[in-house]
């Protein structure tokens, strides 16, 4: 998690450059460490940097009073599953405490983090935490898995709280025990981690989509943005995999820069992979092969192949949709939901 620490006295810069060196992963950049009022630069902002820290830090760390942090982020808040972790930590670090995104942002983990490295005490106030409770959004969050009803996300929670049972179906295999007050079988509530948008195997159910989709496209030269994103979102809708489900998209070597393509890409925020026609023709199974395709590009199929070619030892469960010069399929990773600290 990239991380930018605020201070405003000497004091709190002593602090935060102590908890910039302690909270360095390995993987990431440092993090940042502004200094604010008499101890900083006059010239910096405040509220330019907080909102720079918005969008590019995952968390976000003030040393000093919880009212100064509360005013800083507040004209930048807009939902607690994108907006970062901020944690206040008073100069002294005797408490280190969760204002915003506890669970998906992971601002609980992180005032603990803090409190750790301070030599203090982490405070958190979302039920799940004090009770001991499994927290779906936090689960979610750590496995990469999107939640599709978010009002019923609040409703498991508070299921649970209140000792009643919730449903668990899922499409994967499954590694770990399931989380006390989730069970098997027939649920008024309950948790579905599948690709199906339709499957409905409670009354009440809450999708969870994990990103493991790989989206393979293919298309003449020249095609608009707009019909190719067009199609796209067709085939998917038509297969029931949701966008949400989607972690990339895939072609041929030579269909990498239509503009098309690139703006889905860009649209969307998804990487793009492309492989050779020789390393699409060496993938083995069953394809739609198609003549012409192999006349023009040097393979018989690009969006089936390509789809199988990038994802992670997975499977294809869409095949060649073709549509208005477009041509569109999917495969699944091989992805395993888990509860324990090593799996998902």
């Amino acid at each position: 998690m990239k991380l930018a620490i605020a201070a405003f006295t000497g004091r709190g810069a002593e602090l935060a450059n102590r908890l910039a060196k302690a909270l360095a992963d390995a993987g990431s950049p440092p993090p940042e460490v502004a200094v604010f009022g008499r101890a900083g630069d006059p010239g910096r902002s405040l509220r330019d940097w907080t909102e720079r820290a918005f969008s590019h830090a995952g968390g976000i760390v003030f040393v000093g009073a919880c009212g100064i942090a509360v005013r800083a982020v507040a004209p930048f808040v807009r939902d607690k599953l994108t907006d970062p972790a901020v944690v206040a930590v008073d100069e002294r670090g005797k408490y280190a405490v969760a204002l915003l995104s506890g669970h998906a942002g992971g601002a609980n983990a992180l005032a603990a983090r803090v409190a750790d490295a301070a030599g203090g005490t982490p405070v958190v106030s979302t039920a799940t935490d004090l009770a001991g409770i499994f927290a779906v959004d936090v689960w979610a969050a750590e496995r990469s898995l999107h939640l599709g009803e978010r009002a019923l996300a609040k409703e498991v929670s508070a299921a649970l709280l209140a000792g009643e049972t919730v449903g668990f179906a899922c499409d994967f295999p499954v590694a770990g025990a399931l989380p006390a007050g989730l069970a098997d079988g027939s649920a008024a509530l309950g948790i579905c981690v599948t690709l199906d948008a339709a499957k409905e195997p409670f009354p009440r159910t809450l999708h969870a989509f994990p990103r493991v989709v790989t989206v393979g496209a293919g298309c003449r030269r020249g095609i608009s943005a707009e019909m190719f994103e067009r199609e796209i979102l067709e085939a998917l809708g038509d297969a029931r995999i949701p966008l949400a489900a989607v972690r990339q998209l895939a072609t041929i070597d030579r269909k990498a820069e239509e503009p098309c393509i690139l703006a889905f890409c860009e649209r969307y925020g998804l990487p793009l992979a492309a492989a050779s026609a020789e390393a699409l023709s060496a993938l083995e199974g069953e394809f739609t092969p198609s003549e012409f395709v192999r006349g023009t590009v040097g393979v018989d199929n690009v969006c089936e192949r390509a789809a199988l070619y990038a994802s992670r030892e997975g499977r294809v469960i869409m095949k060649k949709h073709a549509a208005g010069g477009v041509t569109a399929a999917a495969a699944a990773d091989r992805w395993t939901c888990g509860f324990g600290e090593e799996t998902g």
